[in-house]
């Protein structure tokens, strides 16, 4: 198949050091417009992995998020999230970096050139045939993530990858691959930008939509988050009220006796 590194062509712009602050910052809008409408050309694929992340999660599995650089990172943040969003385990979505943890706020030279690493790195969380491995690459080339979503396919294990290049060495690699093609960077090769926002958008759709058929929502409301903040104990004061209207203060009570949205309003109707 022909291979063609959109992500790296030369932006539509040039002397970007000539425009003002207002022209730069206009351009950079009219460019991350474009953003969600190439995701929406690949819901189909989205929720082609959706359903087998669903799928394994109810039945026992984790979910997986392993990148390099901008796409590790993001990983990172949306496994980060579930559990105070959510109210599930930490170890359930669990996000991977070449290079570690020192590489969520520093760059590790050469560390997505590992051939090995990433599977190594999956193994240390005793990676099984019941989990999903996503792998998160804007360019779809990155060896740390290609080589490991390959080890997951020798072992039986469900792989999805995220890229924004057709036909990408990543996406050739996993079984349900999603490409979401942003075209040429506002600053050309910088992909932390659509293709980082691209990312960042099917993460949020694989995660939310994967969390409210596990029963994690109640109508609108994260009835399981975790208490843990003032703001977050506000909002579920708030959330008690209106559900079982009543005030405030009585909220406040459950919260505090129950822990959670969820079994406050379990036990206050039992």
């Amino acid at each position: 198949m022909n291979f063609t590194k959109t992500t790296e062509q030369d932006s539509k712009y040039n002397h970007l050091e000539k425009m003002s602050i207002s022209e730069l910052l206009s351009n950079i809008n009219n460019e991350d417009k474009t953003v969600p409408l190439a995701v929406e050309k690949a819901l189909p694929e989205i929720e082609a992995l959706t359903t087998q992340i669903v799928h394994q999660l109810k039945n026992g599995g984790r979910l997986f998020y392993i990148g390099a650089g901008t796409s590790g990172r993001l990983g990172i943040v949306d496994a980060s999230e579930c559990p105070p969003t959510f109210g599930v385990p930490h170890e359930l979505v669990v996000g991977l970096i070449a290079g570690g943890d020192i590489a969520i706020r520093k760059a590790v030279e050469f560390a997505e050139d590992s051939t090995n690493q990433g599977w190594l790195d999956l193994q240390a969380h005793n990676i099984s045939d019941q989990d999903v491995v996503v792998g998160i690459a804007a360019s779809g080339t990155t060896p740390y993530v290609i080589s490991a979503l390959e080890k997951c396919n020798e072992n039986n294990i469900i792989t999805g990858a995220i890229s924004c290049n057709k036909n990408s060495p990543l996406s050739l690699t996993a079984q349900y691959p999603i490409e979401v093609i942003v075209g040429p960077e506002f600053v050309t090769g910088s992909s932390r930008m659509k293709a980082g926002t691209a990312q960042k958008l099917v993460l949020n759709m694989l995660s939310t939509t994967t969390m409210i058929q596990l029963g994690k929502i109640k109508g609108n409301k994260m009835v399981d988050m975790q208490l843990s903040n003032n703001k977050l104990v506000e909002r579920g004061q708030k959330m008690l009220a209106k559900e079982l209207n009543i005030d405030q203060e009585k909220a406040g009570e459950l919260l505090a006796e129950f822990g959670n949205v969820r079994n406050a309003i379990k036990n206050y109707n039992s």
